[in-house]
């Protein structure tokens, strides 16, 4: 449960009208959205009308864009509440990628403002078939003709709730000479759906998170105009960093939210569940993995907490953030396995939540960087601080 006596009133109040909206609007149609494998677009539509009433839709953009402008603590907190239920009906509730508030002139009227309002989505396109760690191996490429670029290539794995009306598409416009050797320059461009030779279908069916959408991108020679760079050329990876900095902190809250789900779930069935005249939780066996999810929650909240200060500091650091999402994605990996564990052969059936948040946990551990990705910049720091 949240601490909420560190909290003014203010973010006591925003906390408990998102608990409030999770739980009544969202964690009734988990089930439902599993078992069809998607989100229907009428209810989908009324968690976005209704988190507008409440001010919740774009409540991570700042006030002078229209946005709700939350404090960092105050998001962290907003999106740990929406880690205790599916992504794929929170996402409903649009949270705009920071990257549009590089739009300028008309682009803002075009792109960003629209997006806050909900009259347009957006999709962040950087994974690529043979581009997903390592995302320097992008193949998608855009060259110059006269003052217009040229897209082609493809994307997948690109996650959103509902068909988009345009990406923010990633691709290499020219090589820089670095120590190292060239180095692809990539930059980020504007792409609307219905641009002739882009196309868009929906991609694979996950197992985690049932009915939060994938989505496949193909260019075949878009023609895109100079107003359909997002920033510099050239400076796409500077973007998308801003993109994935704090939002590997939020999956890691939002780690912290499923588990905190996940650790009363499996309280209450230790507690009730009988064998051999004593509840479950009294064996060492079962009432140890309760200790293990207590403690783990907590650690993974310390971590989110000290992130969210370092980033209001402005010292923030790449092995900073990955110790965040790395460390809270195992750690909610190892609570839903140990919560099946607790139910035994009750954890594995359909009609218990306990298999879903189990599979929904697993996701974690994959997008926005895999462990070994995290584990990889962590040890990289320490070693360039040594001159290694």
């Amino acid at each position: 449960m949240t601490n909420h006596h560190n909290l003014d009133a203010e973010t006591r109040m925003i906390v408990d009208t998102v608990r409030g909206f999770v739980e009544g609007e969202m964690q009734p149609h988990e089930d439902m959205v599993d078992r069809q494998g998607f989100v229907p677009e009428e209810l989908g539509r009324e968690i976005e009308a209704k988190s507008k009433a409440q001010g919740l839709y774009a409540a991570n953009q700042p006030e002078s864009v229209g946005g709700g402008g939350l404090s960092m603590k105050a998001l962290s907190l907003v999106e740990r509440e929406y880690g205790k239920t599916s992504h794929a009906l929170h996402s409903w509730i649009a949270r705009p990628t920071e990257l549009l508030l590089a739009c300028e002139g008309d682009q803002r009227d075009t792109y960003l403002y629209p997006c806050i309002t909900g009259e347009k989505r957006e999709l962040f396109a950087l994974t690529e078939p043979d581009a997903g760690s390592d995302a320097m191996g992008m193949k998608s490429n855009a060259r110059r003709d006269g003052a217009d670029w040229i897209l082609n290539g493809s994307k997948h794995f690109i996650s959103g709730p509902c068909m988009p009306d345009f990406a923010i598409v990633f691709a290499a416009t020219g090589f820089d000479e670095t120590k190292r050797g060239p180095r692809k320059r990539v930059t980020a461009f504007l792409v609307d759906v219905g641009t002739p030779g882009f196309d868009i279908r929906e991609g694979n069916k996950s197992v985690s998170y049932r009915g939060y959408k994938t989505w496949q991108l193909a260019f075949n020679d878009v023609r895109l105009g100079p107003g359909q760079v997002l920033g510099e050329e050239g400076k796409g990876f500077d973007l998308a960093g801003q993109w994935l900095t704090m939002g590997r902190v939020w999956v890691g809250t939002s780690c912290c939210g499923k588990a905190e789900r996940i650790l009363a779930m499996a309280s209450d069935w230790a507690a009730n569940r009988k064998q051999f005249g004593q509840p479950i939780g009294q064996f060492q066996g079962t009432g140890f993995k309760l200790a293990d999810m207590a403690l783990g929650l907590r650690a993974g909240d310390l971590l989110v907490a000290d992130a969210v200060e370092r980033a209001e500091a402005g010292i923030l650091t790449d092995a900073d953030v990955s110790m965040v999402k790395l460390y809270c994605s195992e750690m909610v990996n190892r609570a839903a396995d140990d919560c099946v564990q607790i139910f035994g052969g009750m954890g594995l059936v359909e009609e218990m939540p306990v298999q879903r948040l189990w599979r929904e946990a697993r996701l974690e551990r994959i997008w926005d960087g895999t462990s070994e990705i995290q584990r990889h910049i962590i040890s990289r720091s320490i070693l360039r601080a040594l001159g290694a």
